[in-house]
């Protein structure tokens, strides 16, 4: 299912930072919807105190709206994980034009990216998988293991609103919110890396 509440036109703007109102096309490919604007600016203004110097990872990047307005707000580096080439090729052309060299996208599916050991602990990472699909459960699951995220490291989550969000043992729910139908959460990684045994997966 498509994310009900999303717009229907091919790009998105940048809300604010250095690309502030700047407009991003991308390639008209079924399931790909950027996070309104409404909900990114949330999102944004929970991350303000955290998002400028951070290391971002935006895994199922789709249109690279949450990877792209960390970097317009300061992030010190983000990684984009997409699997669809147009969209992954089409990313690399933004990254291109606005002459962001802090900035990398690997074409990838996402879980096989986190079953790989990691390159290094992420300050934040987004989450926003196709709308009503286990991806966000088997993510968070990988997500968890021990050397992907730094103490104190943020994630958000995008979800269906009648889900219960159940978070592993050493996240704590930050804040959250919902825009009709779409549930969305920042969480924290709150404590040192567990074992993995200790850590439930998240289930929605």
């Amino acid at each position: 299912m498509i994310n009900p509440g999303r717009g229907y036109k091919n790009e998105f703007r940048i809300i604010a930072g250095n690309w502030r109102r700047r407009r991003i096309r991308f390639p008209e490919i079924p399931g790909i919807r950027p996070s309104p604007d409404r909900v990114r600016e949330t999102l944004f203004n929970w991350l303000m105190p955290h998002i400028g110097g951070a290391r971002c990872l935006d895994l199922f990047a789709g249109s690279g709206a949450l990877g792209l307005e960390a970097l317009s707000r300061g992030a010190a580096r983000v990684l984009f994980i997409e699997q669809e080439h147009r969209s992954a090729e089409a990313l690399r052309g933004h990254l291109q034009a606005l002459q962001a060299g802090n900035a990398e996208v690997l074409q990838s599916d996402a879980l096989a990216f986190l079953q790989a050991s990691p390159r290094h602990a992420f300050d934040i990472v987004f989450m926003d998988p196709p709308f009503d699909s286990p991806l966000l459960a088997q993510a968070v699951d990988l997500l968890s293991r021990p050397g992907w995220l730094a103490v104190k490291a943020l994630v958000y989550l995008e979800f269906p609103v009648d889900r219960v969000l159940q978070l592993p043992a050493a996240w704590t729910l930050y804040r959250e919110g919902h825009a009709g139908r779409v549930g969305f959460a920042l969480a924290r990684h709150s404590a040192a890396d567990l074992p993995a045994s200790e850590k439930p997966a998240i289930q929605t």
